[in-house]
């Protein structure tokens, strides 16, 4: 975990990194190679096949050292939705051209988090898909959407990643329920512990909990003094003993 000192005191949504490209993965509930291809694109040849090239999808800042924060609290939401794409089964590199797409009309900065996404974007990717039937990326565009009582809406798959984003009154996301927990209610509020996950019941930041785990402490002990519920806590404690993958 980056050492709270490393953190400004004002956690600008946009601007501030707040978290590393492990501690996204590891909120995400998705491999650090998966988070690491977001933030900083690839490039893939696979025998005599022509390169593949993945641009970044993930927002980065400069970090302010060596091994600290790089993700800003933008690009953790923008992971969410990466990651719902992904829990639906459809392969990123088959998407990326319909999430291009859709960026270019929405016409927005960071389109991929925006509320327009929820309002606009299954509309938008499904007609992406009617104008590419036969292609890849619009079966693939396809794939996201579904038809719900004669409206285009994103498949429940999707929709159930997205419902973890609260947005403010500017149209970007202001609150962000971690996906990687079963069973605790992790949050993230750029307004609250600068930005750095608490538990939704009690208010404890998860590091702190975490930290006196790791010191010996029973789990009991820790949620007594945090007001964790037990069950919570456990599941707290089961993803930060996840190995990267």
């Amino acid at each position: 975990m980056t050492a709270v000192t490393d953190r400004p005191a004002t956690a600008d949504r946009f601007a501030t990194p707040l978290y590393t490209l492990a501690e996204t993965a590891r909120y995400l509930g998705v491999p650090s190679s998966t988070a690491t291809s977001w933030a900083r694109g690839y490039r893939r040849r696979s025998g005599n096949r022509s390169e593949v090239i993945g641009a970044p999808v993930l927002t980065l800042v400069p970090p302010v050292g060596p091994g600290s924060a790089t993700v800003p609290f933008i690009g953790l939401a923008e992971g969410v939705v990466l990651t719902a794409v992904r829990r639906s089964g459809v392969p990123l590199q088959r998407i990326r051209p319909a999430l291009a797409q859709l960026d270019r009309e929405l016409g927005i900065a960071h389109a991929l988090a925006s509320r327009r996404l929820f309002t606009d974007g299954a509309e938008l990717l499904y007609d992406y898909a009617e104008h590419r039937p036969r292609s890849d990326d619009g079966a693939a565009a396809r794939e996201l959407v579904v038809v719900r009582n004669g409206q285009r809406v994103f498949t429940e798959a999707v929709e159930a990643y997205l419902r973890r984003i609260d947005f403010g009154p500017d149209g970007y996301p202001s609150l962000i329920r971690l996906p990687a927990y079963m069973v605790a209610n992790v949050l993230v509020d750029p307004d609250r512990g600068f930005g750095q996950p608490i538990f939704a019941r009690g208010g404890a930041r998860l590091e702190d909990a975490l930290s006196l785990f790791r010191a010996g402490e029973p789990l009991d002990a820790v949620a007594d003094e945090f007001g964790v519920p037990h069950d919570e806590l456990e599941d707290a404690v089961r993803v930060a003993l996840l190995p990267a993958a």
